[in-house]
């Protein structure tokens, strides 16, 4: 069994939206990221955390496991007590749970299928909680760059679609929380829908699009779904949707229409980002695989290494 399913919550912004990029990214390896790695090691400290909180673990077990993670290169007291900003989050919502049920499912980093929708799909919830007849999901992202909001969040709902699925028989949920935690951010958002909306969306929206991702099917779609994506650097759909803008009749500004001056000005933020993700592969390439880009080298500067026209090396 692998550990990411095909068509993983986490990419279901960008598979929803351009379903044949799951097939096509599979021809190129998945790279583990620093902030990736970090994010994995805030998640287990996290539940090492929580854990105790539960009585999962006793405080011998705990401070063993803690020492253990502190010698982790990830581990900070910074990276704590952002952790611990989190878990205080999650002790509050399991506060919650318990005081509508006493006995209340609490369920720490539990996979969840989803796959009556989409086809082999499958995630991990960081905390699930279901009480009477509300279900939770409560999500930690670890990230500091962009906030993450809980309103629609695919991810958020296929999480709760697998939580139903998994336990639909034993509770009739009908209200769904989702709640996401950004503590670098100090960002916290969260949502709530009705269960049988919920169900509505996956019987006639995610199904279809799951079913033609599953299989490759349908269009290339470039936008700010793209940027996870593993063929972000060489998609032709994305070249072509980024081109356009330079193939403009670019006279000089005060010649341009107000509605040409829009258009550069609502499209130009996506080319920086792809130009940058183009020169990014190219670079990779040519440092770590000895690729020769014709008209090109990489010069050596004082803290870095870039591309430049070799015509302008020449000068």
């Amino acid at each position: 069994m692998t550990s990411h399913a095909l068509l993983s919550a986490s990419g279901a912004e960008r598979w929803m939206a351009c379903t044949p990029s799951p097939r096509a990214e599979e021809s190129v390896s998945e790279e583990s990221s620093e902030f990736a790695k970090e994010g994995t090691f805030a998640h287990g400290l996290a539940e090492l955390k929580l854990s105790l909180h539960l009585g999962e673990i006793g405080k011998k077990e705990y401070n063993k496991r803690l020492k253990e993670q502190k010698t982790n290169e990830f581990y900070s007291e910074e990276l704590e007590k952002y952790v611990d900003v989190y878990v205080d989050l999650a002790i509050e919502k399991i506060n919650e749970a318990r005081a509508r049920t006493k006995d209340a499912l609490i369920l720490l980093e539990e996979r969840l299928d989803y796959s009556p929708w989409v086809k082999e799909g499958f995630g991990t919830g960081d905390l699930v909680l279901i009480s009477d007849d509300v279900l939770e999901i409560v999500d930690l992202k670890f990230g500091k760059g962009i906030k993450v909001e809980a309103q629609d969040n695919s991810q958020m709902k296929l999480y709760s679609l697998g939580a139903i699925n998994d336990f639909g028989f034993l509770y009739d949920i009908k209200t769904i929380k989702m709640t996401i935690c950004q503590p670098r951010l100090d960002h916290v958002s969260t949502d709530e829908l009705v269960a049988d909306d919920l169900l509505n969306w996956a019987d006639n929206i995610v199904r279809p699009l799951a079913d033609l991702a599953y299989e490759g099917k349908g269009e290339f779609k470039s936008g700010d779904h793209c940027r996870f994506c593993r063929i972000r650097y060489t998609c032709r759909q994305r070249a072509e949707d980024n081109l356009k803008i330079a193939c403009l009749d670019f006279r000089p500004a005060p010649t341009l229409t107000d509605d040409k001056i829009v258009e550069v000005l609502t499209s130009i933020d996506e080319l920086i980002k792809w130009a940058k993700d183009v020169e990014e592969y190219a670079f990779k390439e040519a440092a770590n695989n000895g690729k020769q880009w014709p008209g090109f080298k990489l010069v050596e500067g004082r803290r870095t290494r870039r591309y430049s026209s070799e015509e302008k090396v020449a000068e």
